[in-house]
């Protein structure tokens, strides 16, 4: 028998990589049973998803969508007259290719094809990565046959939902088997050298990228190599910081981070969903950053959740950028033994069996009750 379920989410990696992790899990499965099993996905060939997509070996179809912005503005009227362009592609490509379920990661990008398959009656189902849902799972979440979630205790925002499973985030199997070890062997790193790996997410962040360079242009971290993953906007400017700067390895996107995760010493990081899971699943030492205009703050909640158990420590936005972060870093950096209690609660947090709940819930939520 072959499974088929079209796939949607996009804007950030935080929402294309479970995707695809879900697809890759999906296929797993079904093939582990002797089936077949097809996954297709939509979003917006410019955005990551894009790029990202393909790459993994899946089928793409460009659908036009644009954010609904919260007050009224000329990205509304934008957002209004692309809908029904990308609303008439995702109808055509249901009556195609007639999906089993339509699965989604959330993201404005989304919007069109659920609109179509909740008026063709195809069922939907959700992953809600963050301990706060966005908007467009929300919205969906009320109708949605299966909604999946990454934190627990959230179900009160679907109560509405057929089934509500907490499933942790999904992340790549791959990510489980980093050893810090085999890591930092990997990397050619010495016993005694100190490694900051610094991330602020598939797009950058200008807080972090400027903090990594103070600390290299006030030379306090000079016995310190960083591995930057810095983002398009920022990457001329941080290649110019490479040649200057030794101890500076500045990358534009990272797309396998376990490697650094595990490998470094500290890791200094946004808080998105999945940037959580993967801190958990590698057992990395971890600084978090909340993304400050994140909505409803939800960075703050993903980071809270792992710091309450320490595995991780917390610095605002404000606080970064008023220097505050340097301290808590040199303290870490110094304290060996802190970083492997650290390493040893985060790790505790990891789920394994995410990917098969996942696998296992789509499946019972597509199978016809006798």
């Amino acid at each position: 028998m072959e499974y088929r379920f079209i796939i949607t989410g996009g804007g950030t990696s935080g929402h294309i990589n479970p995707a695809i992790t879900i697809a890759d899990t999906l296929t797993e499965f079904y093939e582990s049973r002797g089936d077949t099993c097809k996954c297709i996905f939509t979003g917006r060939q410019d955005k990551l998803e894009g790029e990202l997509v393909p790459k993994a070996g899946y089928e793409f179809h460009n659908v036009p969508a644009e954010p609904f912005p919260m007050k009224p503005s000329p990205k509304l009227a934008r957002a209004v007259m692309t809908m029904p362009k990308g609303r008439k592609i995702c109808r055509e490509l249901i009556r195609s290719f007639k999906p089993m379920a339509v699965i989604t990661t959330g993201g404005y990008s989304s919007v069109p094809l659920l609109l179509e398959a909740e008026k063709a009656k195809v069922p939907t189902m959700l992953h809600e990565a963050n301990a706060f849902p966005g908007r467009a799972n929300r919205r969906f979440g009320k109708k949605a046959v299966l909604v999946m979630t990454g934190f627990p205790d959230i179900e009160k925002y679907f109560s509405s939902a057929g089934e509500i499973v907490y499933t942790g985030n999904p992340v790549r199997s791959r990510m489980f088997t980093f050893d810090r070890d085999r890591s930092r062997q990997e990397l050619g790193l010495a016993d005694d050298d100190r490694l900051v790996f610094v991330m602020g997410g598939s797009l950058g962040a200008a807080t972090l990228t400027g903090f990594v360079e103070k600390a290299l242009n006030d030379g306090q971290c000079n016995n310190v190599k960083f591995v930057l993953s810095c983002g398009k906007q920022h990457s001329e400017e941080f290649r110019r910081l490479s040649d200057r700067f030794p101890n500076l390895d500045a990358r534009e996107y990272i797309d396998d981070p376990g490697l650094y995760l595990s490998a470094a010493d500290c890791c200094i990081l946004r808080a998105g969903a999945v940037t959580c899971a993967e801190i958990c699943a590698t057992g990395a030492c971890a600084i978090l950053v909340p993304y400050p205009h994140a909505a409803h703050d939800h960075q703050t909640y993903n980071a809270m959740q792992i710091k309450d158990h320490g595995g991780c420590e917390v610095v605002s936005d404000d606080d970064v950028k008023a220097g505050k972060l340097m301290p808590v870093l040199t303290d870490i950096l110094s304290d060996p033994a802190r970083q492997a209690e650290m390493r040893r609660c985060s790790k505790a947090l990891s789920m394994p069996d995410t990917n098969r709940i996942i696998a296992e819930s789509i499946n019972k939520a597509i199978t016809p009750k006798n």
